[in-house]
Protein backbone atom coordinates (compact mmCIF):
# COMPACT_ATOMS: atom_id res chain seq x y z
CA UNK A 1 0.00 0.00 0.00
CA UNK A 2 2.65 2.23 0.90
CA UNK A 3 4.89 1.84 -2.56
CA UNK A 4 1.24 2.08 -4.06
CA UNK A 5 0.51 5.49 -2.51
CA UNK A 6 4.41 6.60 -3.20
CA UNK A 7 4.16 5.66 -7.19
CA UNK A 8 0.91 7.70 -6.72
CA UNK A 9 2.91 10.74 -5.59
CA UNK A 10 5.46 10.46 -7.43
CA UNK A 11 3.38 10.67 -10.80
CA UNK A 12 1.21 13.73 -9.57
CA UNK A 13 4.38 15.26 -8.46
CA UNK A 14 5.65 14.68 -11.94
CA UNK A 15 3.13 16.39 -13.14
CA UNK A 16 2.80 19.65 -10.95
CA UNK A 17 6.32 20.14 -10.56
CA UNK A 18 7.82 19.87 -14.40
CA UNK A 19 6.13 22.84 -16.80
CA UNK A 20 6.81 20.31 -19.52
CA UNK A 21 9.69 18.92 -21.87
CA UNK A 22 13.21 19.59 -21.95
CA UNK A 23 14.27 22.67 -23.91
CA UNK A 24 15.61 22.14 -27.44
CA UNK A 25 18.89 21.14 -27.39
CA UNK A 26 19.10 19.40 -24.03
CA UNK A 27 18.46 15.79 -23.38
CA UNK A 28 16.42 14.58 -19.99
CA UNK A 29 19.00 14.41 -18.09
CA UNK A 30 21.25 17.35 -18.96
CA UNK A 31 18.02 19.69 -18.30
CA UNK A 32 17.40 17.55 -15.03
CA UNK A 33 20.86 16.97 -13.31
CA UNK A 34 20.60 14.29 -10.50
CA UNK A 35 17.14 13.76 -11.55
CA UNK A 36 17.79 10.20 -10.22
CA UNK A 37 19.64 10.69 -7.08
CA UNK A 38 17.99 13.98 -5.69
CA UNK A 39 14.23 15.43 -6.19
CA UNK A 40 13.05 18.72 -7.57
CA UNK A 41 12.25 20.70 -4.57
CA UNK A 42 8.27 21.46 -5.50
CA UNK A 43 8.40 17.70 -6.03
CA UNK A 44 10.07 16.85 -3.03
CA UNK A 45 7.73 18.64 -0.99
CA UNK A 46 4.21 17.79 -3.03
CA UNK A 47 5.03 14.17 -1.93
CA UNK A 48 5.77 15.07 1.78
CA UNK A 49 2.47 16.66 1.96
CA UNK A 50 1.03 14.26 -0.40
CA UNK A 51 1.84 11.16 2.16
CA UNK A 52 1.04 13.52 5.34
CA UNK A 53 -2.70 13.76 4.43
CA UNK A 54 -2.44 10.38 2.84
CA UNK A 55 -1.36 9.15 6.33
CA UNK A 56 -3.94 10.84 8.37
CA UNK A 57 -7.28 9.68 6.40
CA UNK A 58 -5.46 6.27 6.60
CA UNK A 59 -5.67 6.46 10.08
CA UNK A 60 -9.10 7.88 10.53
CA UNK A 61 -10.28 5.68 8.37
CA UNK A 62 -8.86 2.64 9.96
CA UNK A 63 -10.43 3.96 13.04
CA UNK A 64 -13.88 4.15 12.25
CA UNK A 65 -13.56 1.02 10.81
CA UNK A 66 -12.39 -0.86 14.00
CA UNK A 67 -14.02 1.81 16.41
CA UNK A 68 -17.68 0.44 17.57
CA UNK A 69 -19.46 3.43 15.78
CA UNK A 70 -22.50 3.11 13.54
CA UNK A 71 -23.96 6.00 11.34
CA UNK A 72 -27.31 5.48 10.57
CA UNK A 73 -29.31 6.66 7.46
CA UNK A 74 -30.16 9.40 7.91
CA UNK A 75 -27.72 10.12 10.41
CA UNK A 76 -29.48 10.77 13.71
CA UNK A 77 -28.95 13.75 16.02
CA UNK A 78 -27.04 11.95 18.34
CA UNK A 79 -24.55 10.36 15.98
CA UNK A 80 -23.60 13.95 14.89
CA UNK A 81 -21.50 15.18 17.86
CA UNK A 82 -19.65 11.93 17.38
CA UNK A 83 -19.07 12.73 13.30
CA UNK A 84 -17.93 16.39 14.48
CA UNK A 85 -15.27 15.28 16.80
CA UNK A 86 -13.92 12.73 14.42
CA UNK A 87 -13.73 15.58 11.62
CA UNK A 88 -11.80 18.25 14.36
CA UNK A 89 -9.33 15.12 15.58
CA UNK A 90 -8.58 14.77 11.90
CA UNK A 91 -8.29 17.94 11.17
CA UNK A 92 -6.16 19.12 14.56
CA UNK A 93 -3.73 16.41 13.62
CA UNK A 94 -3.35 17.05 9.96
CA UNK A 95 -2.47 20.66 11.19
CA UNK A 96 -0.20 19.60 13.66
CA UNK A 97 1.58 17.36 10.91
CA UNK A 98 1.84 20.34 8.13
CA UNK A 99 3.07 22.84 10.61
CA UNK A 100 6.09 20.54 11.65
CA UNK A 101 6.91 19.77 7.83
CA UNK A 102 6.72 23.50 6.79
CA UNK A 103 8.41 25.34 10.20
CA UNK A 104 11.70 25.42 8.26
CA UNK A 105 9.77 27.89 6.06
CA UNK A 106 8.97 30.36 8.29
CA UNK A 107 12.69 30.13 9.46
CA UNK A 108 13.72 30.96 5.75
CA UNK A 109 10.97 34.10 5.88
CA UNK A 110 12.72 35.60 8.60
CA UNK A 111 16.14 35.35 7.22
CA UNK A 112 15.01 36.53 3.97
CA UNK A 113 13.69 39.63 5.66
CA UNK A 114 17.01 40.40 8.00
CA UNK A 115 19.25 38.80 5.44
CA UNK A 116 22.38 41.83 4.81
CA UNK A 117 25.40 41.13 2.54
CA UNK A 118 27.25 43.44 4.89
CA UNK A 119 26.82 41.47 7.44
CA UNK A 120 27.83 38.06 6.23
CA UNK A 121 28.12 34.69 8.36
CA UNK A 122 24.07 35.01 8.78
CA UNK A 123 22.62 31.48 7.65
CA UNK A 124 19.72 28.61 7.81
CA UNK A 125 20.44 25.51 9.46
CA UNK A 126 19.44 22.35 8.09
CA UNK A 127 18.30 20.78 11.21
CA UNK A 128 16.93 17.17 9.30
CA UNK A 129 14.10 18.62 7.90
CA UNK A 130 14.42 15.82 4.87
CA UNK A 131 12.63 16.93 1.73
CA UNK A 132 13.60 21.10 2.89
CA UNK A 133 17.46 19.60 3.14
CA UNK A 134 17.77 21.09 -1.02
CA UNK A 135 15.95 24.24 -0.59
CA UNK A 136 17.67 25.19 2.71
CA UNK A 137 21.07 24.36 0.94
CA UNK A 138 20.12 26.56 -2.09
CA UNK A 139 18.80 29.28 -0.41
CA UNK A 140 22.43 29.49 1.84
CA UNK A 141 24.47 28.79 -1.80
CA UNK A 142 22.82 31.98 -3.02
CA UNK A 143 23.55 33.76 0.21
CA UNK A 144 27.35 32.41 -0.54
CA UNK A 145 27.54 33.63 -4.15
CA UNK A 146 25.83 37.35 -3.74
CA UNK A 147 28.55 38.09 -0.57
CA UNK A 148 31.28 36.59 -2.89
CA UNK A 149 29.60 39.17 -6.14
CA UNK A 150 29.40 41.66 -3.56
CA UNK A 151 32.84 41.48 -2.08
CA UNK A 152 34.52 41.40 -5.91
CA UNK A 153 32.57 44.44 -6.54
CA UNK A 154 33.30 46.38 -3.91
CA UNK A 155 36.99 45.70 -4.04
CA UNK A 156 36.49 47.13 -7.69
CA UNK A 157 34.97 49.94 -6.68
CA UNK A 158 37.03 50.92 -3.61
CA UNK A 159 40.02 50.38 -5.71
CA UNK A 160 38.85 52.96 -7.84
CA UNK A 161 37.51 55.62 -5.57
CA UNK A 162 40.91 55.07 -4.43
CA UNK A 163 42.45 55.48 -7.54
CA UNK A 164 40.48 58.85 -8.06
CA UNK A 165 41.25 59.68 -4.78
CA UNK A 166 44.88 60.04 -5.63
CA UNK A 167 44.73 61.50 -8.42
CA UNK A 168 43.06 64.57 -7.03
CA UNK A 169 45.32 64.68 -4.48
CA UNK A 170 48.20 65.01 -6.73
CA UNK A 171 46.18 67.83 -8.97
CA UNK A 172 45.43 69.95 -5.72
CA UNK A 173 49.22 69.28 -4.61
CA UNK A 174 50.71 70.03 -7.79
CA UNK A 175 48.74 72.74 -10.05
CA UNK A 176 45.96 74.33 -7.47
CA UNK A 177 49.02 74.55 -4.44
CA UNK A 178 51.79 75.67 -6.75
CA UNK A 179 49.48 78.14 -8.29
CA UNK A 180 48.28 79.47 -4.76
CA UNK A 181 52.04 79.26 -4.09
CA UNK A 182 53.22 81.35 -7.22
CA UNK A 183 50.38 84.10 -6.30
CA UNK A 184 51.33 84.02 -2.35
CA UNK A 185 54.79 84.88 -3.42
CA UNK A 186 53.81 88.10 -5.82
CA UNK A 187 51.76 89.46 -3.16
CA UNK A 188 54.63 89.44 -0.85
CA UNK A 189 56.65 91.03 -3.40
CA UNK A 190 53.53 93.34 -3.40
CA UNK A 191 53.18 93.94 -0.16
CA UNK A 192 57.13 94.88 0.21
CA UNK A 193 56.51 97.76 -2.67
CA UNK A 194 52.40 98.67 -1.62
CA UNK A 195 52.60 102.18 0.52
CA UNK A 196 51.96 102.01 4.26
CA UNK A 197 48.12 102.94 4.07
CA UNK A 198 47.66 99.03 2.11
CA UNK A 199 49.95 97.04 3.47
CA UNK A 200 47.88 95.67 6.52
CA UNK A 201 44.98 95.11 3.86
CA UNK A 202 47.52 93.27 1.72
CA UNK A 203 48.46 91.40 4.66
CA UNK A 204 45.31 90.28 5.84
CA UNK A 205 44.77 89.48 2.05
CA UNK A 206 48.59 87.25 2.48
CA UNK A 207 47.10 85.61 5.43
CA UNK A 208 43.56 84.35 3.88
CA UNK A 209 45.86 82.74 1.01
CA UNK A 210 48.11 81.66 3.14
CA UNK A 211 45.27 79.44 5.06
CA UNK A 212 43.74 78.70 1.68
CA UNK A 213 47.19 76.85 0.82
CA UNK A 214 47.26 74.98 4.25
CA UNK A 215 43.74 73.59 3.35
CA UNK A 216 44.37 72.48 0.19
CA UNK A 217 47.76 70.98 1.51
CA UNK A 218 45.64 69.38 4.55
CA UNK A 219 42.78 67.85 1.82
CA UNK A 220 45.14 66.58 -0.51
CA UNK A 221 47.23 64.65 2.73
CA UNK A 222 43.25 63.19 3.32
CA UNK A 223 42.47 62.24 -0.10
CA UNK A 224 46.37 60.44 -0.17
CA UNK A 225 47.75 59.65 2.97
CA UNK A 226 51.79 59.62 2.13
CA UNK A 227 52.66 59.35 5.93
CA UNK A 228 51.05 56.07 5.16
CA UNK A 229 53.31 54.49 2.53
CA UNK A 230 56.24 56.19 3.97
CA UNK A 231 56.59 56.04 7.89
CA UNK A 232 54.28 53.20 8.36
CA UNK A 233 50.54 52.86 10.22
CA UNK A 234 51.52 54.06 13.65
CA UNK A 235 52.82 57.58 12.22
CA UNK A 236 49.73 58.15 10.25
CA UNK A 237 47.39 57.41 12.97
CA UNK A 238 48.80 59.55 15.02
CA UNK A 239 48.89 62.21 12.82
CA UNK A 240 45.20 61.88 11.59
CA UNK A 241 44.40 62.16 15.91
CA UNK A 242 47.06 65.25 16.27
CA UNK A 243 45.25 67.06 12.57
CA UNK A 244 41.88 65.81 14.22
CA UNK A 245 42.38 67.91 17.10
CA UNK A 246 44.16 70.73 15.72
CA UNK A 247 40.48 71.30 13.66
CA UNK A 248 37.80 69.75 15.98
CA UNK A 249 39.50 70.95 19.36
CA UNK A 250 38.73 67.46 20.41
CA UNK A 251 41.53 65.69 22.54
CA UNK A 252 42.16 62.16 21.45
CA UNK A 253 43.91 59.79 23.93
CA UNK A 254 46.01 57.47 22.10
CA UNK A 255 46.71 54.07 22.98
CA UNK A 256 48.96 52.67 19.81
CA UNK A 257 51.03 48.95 20.41
CA UNK A 258 53.98 49.20 18.50
CA UNK A 259 54.72 45.67 18.40
CA UNK A 260 52.02 44.57 15.87
CA UNK A 261 51.47 41.73 13.53
CA UNK A 262 52.49 42.10 10.30
CA UNK A 263 49.56 43.55 7.83
CA UNK A 264 49.45 43.93 3.71
CA UNK A 265 49.38 47.62 2.51
CA UNK A 266 45.81 46.70 1.41
CA UNK A 267 44.86 46.04 5.21
CA UNK A 268 46.67 48.94 6.69
CA UNK A 269 44.92 51.53 4.37
CA UNK A 270 41.64 49.80 5.59
CA UNK A 271 42.51 50.75 9.07
CA UNK A 272 43.39 53.86 8.45
CA UNK A 273 40.53 54.71 6.25
CA UNK A 274 37.97 53.30 9.30
CA UNK A 275 39.58 55.53 11.69
CA UNK A 276 39.58 58.38 9.64
CA UNK A 277 35.70 57.78 8.96
CA UNK A 278 35.02 57.10 12.55
CA UNK A 279 37.07 60.61 13.70
CA UNK A 280 35.13 62.26 10.54
CA UNK A 281 31.92 61.02 11.84
CA UNK A 282 32.42 62.31 15.83
CA UNK A 283 33.70 65.53 14.40
CA UNK A 284 30.00 65.90 12.90
CA UNK A 285 27.92 64.26 14.68
CA UNK A 286 28.88 63.06 18.53
CA UNK A 287 29.13 66.13 19.60
CA UNK A 288 32.28 64.62 21.99
CA UNK A 289 34.78 65.85 24.59
CA UNK A 290 37.45 63.11 24.67
CA UNK A 291 38.07 60.66 22.06
CA UNK A 292 39.98 57.31 22.62
CA UNK A 293 41.81 55.86 19.69
CA UNK A 294 43.73 53.01 20.35
CA UNK A 295 45.75 49.69 18.21
CA UNK A 296 46.52 46.42 19.68
CA UNK A 297 47.37 43.07 18.95
CA UNK A 298 44.92 40.21 20.08
CA UNK A 299 44.60 36.75 19.46
CA UNK A 300 46.24 36.62 16.09
CA UNK A 301 44.43 39.85 14.63
CA UNK A 302 45.06 43.58 15.00
CA UNK A 303 42.00 45.41 17.13
CA UNK A 304 41.34 49.43 15.88
CA UNK A 305 39.05 50.98 18.49
CA UNK A 306 37.73 54.51 18.08
CA UNK A 307 35.49 55.50 20.98
CA UNK A 308 33.81 58.80 22.15
CA UNK A 309 31.72 60.52 25.05
CA UNK A 310 29.17 61.75 22.96
CA UNK A 311 25.53 61.72 22.39
CA UNK A 312 26.13 57.84 21.41
CA UNK A 313 23.32 57.83 18.67
CA UNK A 314 23.74 56.04 15.42
CA UNK A 315 19.75 56.60 14.33
CA UNK A 316 20.73 54.88 10.56
CA UNK A 317 23.57 53.52 8.92
CA UNK A 318 24.79 55.99 6.53
CA UNK A 319 27.34 55.72 3.42
CA UNK A 320 29.97 56.29 5.32
CA UNK A 321 29.27 53.86 7.95
CA UNK A 322 28.26 51.08 5.04
CA UNK A 323 31.19 52.47 3.46
CA UNK A 324 33.37 51.34 6.06
CA UNK A 325 31.61 47.74 6.45
CA UNK A 326 32.15 47.69 2.72
CA UNK A 327 36.15 48.18 3.19
CA UNK A 328 35.92 45.41 6.65
CA UNK A 329 34.54 42.70 4.42
CA UNK A 330 37.21 43.50 1.48
CA UNK A 331 40.39 42.30 3.78
CA UNK A 332 37.66 40.13 5.41
CA UNK A 333 37.70 41.93 8.77
CA UNK A 334 35.05 42.19 11.47
CA UNK A 335 33.48 45.72 12.09
CA UNK A 336 31.23 46.45 15.29
CA UNK A 337 29.37 49.22 16.14
CA UNK A 338 27.90 50.00 19.71
CA UNK A 339 26.20 53.08 20.40
CA UNK A 340 24.71 53.72 23.87
CA UNK A 341 22.86 57.28 24.19
CA UNK A 342 24.35 59.49 26.33
CA UNK A 343 27.60 57.56 26.99
CA UNK A 344 29.42 57.62 23.34
CA UNK A 345 29.85 55.50 20.58
CA UNK A 346 32.29 52.59 20.14
CA UNK A 347 33.93 51.44 16.47
CA UNK A 348 36.04 48.49 16.35
CA UNK A 349 37.41 46.62 13.46
CA UNK A 350 39.33 43.59 13.67
CA UNK A 351 42.02 42.70 11.43
CA UNK A 352 43.35 38.83 10.65
CA UNK A 353 47.18 39.30 10.87
CA UNK A 354 49.11 37.97 7.56
CA UNK A 355 52.10 36.39 9.52
CA UNK A 356 53.46 35.62 12.66
CA UNK A 357 56.28 38.42 12.49
CA UNK A 358 55.81 41.46 13.91
CA UNK A 359 56.32 45.38 12.00
CA UNK A 360 59.17 46.82 12.51
CA UNK A 361 59.01 50.33 14.47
Amino acid sequence: MTDATDRAADRAADRAADPGPAAPGRSGAAGRPGRRNRRSPARALFRRLFLVNGLVFAVGTLVLALAPVTVSSPVLLTEIPVLAIGLALIVTVNGLLLRASLAPLDALTTLMRRVDLLQTGDRLEDAGNGDLTNLIETFNAMLDRLESERSASSAHALAAQEGERQRIARELHDEIGQSLTVVLLGLKRAVDRAPAELREELHAVQETLRESLDDVGRVARRLRPDVLTDLGLLSALNALATEFSQVSGVPVVRRLTPDLPVLSAEKELVIYRIAQESLTNVARHARADRVELSLRAEDGAVLLRVADDGLGEVRREGAGIRGMRERALLIGARLGIAAEPGTGTEIRLAVPADGPGQRET
